[in-house]
């Protein structure tokens, strides 16, 4: 809407978002923070939005726009919990037929970042790093947790993709969010589950775009193939352990 400009101070004014962030409605430990939590309909429709405005980014500008540091933290909703993407200063512009970009080190925030952000080994980094974070936030907006818990008991119960995968997996009874949920919910839930692990996949080329993104996420769960497993094993507690991958698996859903 505007800016400020005053010797070393700079500020760039958007409209107000009287909801602040996603964050504080998805983590189970800002309870107190807020009125409620959101409903099933709420969540699923964030999720939805965000993955427009995210496809509008990577399609529907002159340039491709890729935003690397996808998070809660920068979702912010309006009085009506419309989400709008914010916080574009680790953003880097690019031509729309541009596929791998280059760039000198790691850009955005831990346990969002795609593995080849931070090891060229596992592809070029493309719009579908953008996807990769996407995939890990919609799994926290379905588990009510972050993706990698220390609180854990277990190694096992750290890494939350690892074990919604195992559940799904198995078809068993996922304790998710503490909601209330019908059919239309359950419905919506599984969908951003089987979505967000598609975008969670190692090798880029597996994940879909944003585009194919929207697809799966407003079309019917029934048609949705449960995604190889994107990883061997769940991280340790130790912040200096690496992740370790499976990239033996390969599917092309452009």
């Amino acid at each position: 809407m505007g800016f400020c400009f005053e010797g070393s101070k700079r500020a760039l004014v958007y409209e107000f978002m009287p909801n602040g962030s996603l964050e504080k409605f998805i983590y189970k430990k800002y309870p107190s923070k807020v009125d409620h939590q959101l409903e099933w309909k709420t969540l699923y429709k964030i999720a939805v939005g965000i993955a427009r405005g995210l496809e509008y980014l990577h399609k529907g500008c002159n340039a491709r726009i890729l935003h690397f540091d996808i998070k809660p933290h920068n979702i912010l909703l309006d009085k009506n919990y419309h989400p709008k993407i914010s916080d574009f200063g680790l953003a880097k512009i690019c031509s729309r037929d541009e596929s791998i970009i280059s760039m000198l080190g790691t850009r955005g925030t831990v346990g969002y970042i795609a593995p080849e952000v931070f090891s060229r080994n596992f592809g070029g980094i493309s719009h579908k790093s953008d996807v990769y974070s996407y995939g890990m936030m919609v799994l926290e907006m379905v588990g009510g947790r972050k993706n990698i818990d220390n609180e854990g008991d277990r190694t096992s119960e750290i890494y939350f993709p690892h074990w919604v995968y195992k559940r799904l997996e198995l078809d068993e009874e996922l304790s998710l969010q503490s909601l209330v949920m019908n059919e239309e919910d359950r419905e919506s839930a599984k969908k951003m589950i089987i979505v967000g692990l598609w975008c969670i996949q190692t090798d880029p080329s597996n994940r879909p775009a944003m585009g194919r993104v929207l697809d799966m996420l407003e079309g019917s769960s029934e048609y949705l193939e449960i995604p190889p497993k994107p990883f061997l094993s769940s991280p340790s507690r130790s912040p200096q352990t690496k992740l370790s991958f499976d990239s033996s698996t390969t599917m092309d859903v452009l």
